[in-house]
């Protein structure tokens, strides 16, 4: 993570002369190489921390903005750039990707000058039950983790319920929250709401379509949110065109924004890119409660470290460590490390130097260990993180490491790796560690390669 230090007095005020040479400089690096594509951008001060985070949807011309006249008399830009020493930039495939990443760096880095974005509220998601006889659509910001189709993050709510609202009225699906069952004959005298009556619902709760009619009317709409919209659009268009023609202004705006609005469906980012690790936290309470009983602990869990490693472009290895406190991600103490000593790519070396340089630093600083240590990968992983302690000739905490494919917890000392459900709370809040490991190490990967700004815990 960026470091959390504030600057000393003397730090933090340049003078005129390297305020100005900010200024000359980091016009002239925008000018030269920032792209006119979407993207973020990123102020930084002399000690590399990130002081300010920004999306645009061109990245020359926003970032540029900042060195005009008007910029350096606004208060607000003013002082930014009083305090920058560096700019630098991330691309983004869209707007909205540039709007995610943006939303994603402020949750995580918490710039000081940002003031928006930085608390734990969330992008919403169009979600469809699995589970049900007749499925429910929603929108919601509190996804389920399984059960469901997911569609999103979206970074609209109002567009999203608009677009929502024209696709009821296509494929008439129910958004309620009655649980109808197909075989209970008690729901035919169940009286159904205002929607059947408009047509906006085919009305499963009066048992008015069978279970397999509306899973069609569902697959449709899948098919539709998966991409295969040219036909329904096509036909709305000719029907505003025929409005328009014929002076039915009234209805041919109203389809035009109903238009805009199924268009908005598709500005919406992908659920592995653009996690939102704070929506899909499990149960820590019971996910510590688990791993005491799995691996036959006196004491409860507190405090959980993971560790990632991963490569910038096959060419640099750098690692990342996660601390989780009661179960729930403690950013403070996340940490980032550019590896010293391993010349090339070799992951087991890589995790035995971080491992040893983190713990050797708690040590000497007479910090509390963690209760355990999480390893991303198997068994030589695992044995990598031990030789660390052996080197540093001290006693390690409880040392797991978990491997993606089957999802296998190895536990130092024990022979056997530890299988459990892939609905087990104690797996659940492992993989929700390891996961965010890796993200935090990933997701900084383009910033990192242009920009040194490693810690050196």
């Amino acid at each position: 993570m960026e470091t959390t230090s504030e600057a000393s007095d003397d730090d933090s005020a340049e003078s005129p002369k390297s305020q100005a040479e900010f200024f000359l400089r980091a016009a002239e690096k925008v000018r030269a190489k920032f792209p006119t594509t979407p993207g973020v951008y990123l102020f930084q001060d002399q000690s590399g921390r990130v002081l300010y985070v920004g999306k645009a949807k061109n990245l020359k011309a926003r970032a540029g903005s900042y060195f005009l006249k008007a910029a350096a008399e606004d208060q607000r830009t003013r002082l930014l750039v009083k305090e920058a020493y560096e700019i630098d930039y991330m691309d983004a495939d869209s707007e909205v990707d540039a709007l995610l990443m943006e939303a994603r760096l402020i949750k995580d880095i918490q710039p000081p000058f940002n003031k928006e974005l930085r608390d734990d509220k969330s992008f919403p998601y169009l979600q469809i039950t699995t589970h049900e006889d007749f499925p429910r659509v929603e929108v919601t910001r509190e996804p389920r983790a399984n059960g469901v189709k997911l569609y999103g993050p979206f970074t609209s709510a109002g567009s999203l319920q608009g677009a929502l609202q024209v696709l009821q009225r296509v494929f008439q699906f129910r958004n309620c929250s009655l649980d109808i069952e197909a075989n209970d004959e008690r729901w035919r005298w169940f009286r159904p709401c205002l929607l059947a009556a408009i047509r906006q619902c085919t009305a499963p709760c009066n048992l008015r379509i069978s279970k397999e009619e509306y899973r069609k009317d569902i697959n449709r709409l899948k098919q539709f949110l998966d991409g295969n919209r040219v036909s329904l659009l096509k036909q709305m268009k000719a029907e505003m065109q025929e409005a328009a023609t014929a002076l039915r202004f009234e209805q041919a705006a109203r389809l035009r924004d109903e238009i805009q609005m199924l268009e908005s469906i598709k500005e919406r980012g992908d659920l592995d890119k653009h996690v939102q690790p704070e929506v899909f936290q499990i149960d820590p309470k019971k996910g510590l409660v688990g791993l005491q009983r799995v691996l036959k602990l006196r004491t409860p869990v507190r405090a959980i470290e993971g560790v990632d490693i991963a490569h910038l472009g096959g060419t640099e290895t750098v690692a990342s460590l996660v601390q989780f406190i009661d179960g729930l991600p403690f950013k403070s103490g996340y940490r980032r490390y550019r590896i010293r000593e391993v010349q090339g790519i070799d992951d087991y070396a890589s995790m035995q130097e971080v491992v040893a340089r983190r713990f050797a630093k708690l040590r000497d600083d007479s910090e509390v260990f963690p209760d355990i240590l999480l390893i991303d990968g198997g068994k030589g992983q695992l044995h990598s993180a031990e030789k660390a302690f052996e080197s540093l000739g001290i006693e390690p905490p409880i040392l797991l490491s978990l491997a993606k494919r089957e999802e296998l917890i190895y536990v130092l000392g024990r022979d056997k790796p530890l299988r459990l459900s892939r609905h087990a709370f104690a797996l659940r809040l492992l993989q929700y560690i390891r996961d965010e490991a890796h993200r935090f190490a990933q997701h900084y990967h383009h910033l990192l390669r242009r920009k040194k700004t490693l810690g050196d815990d």
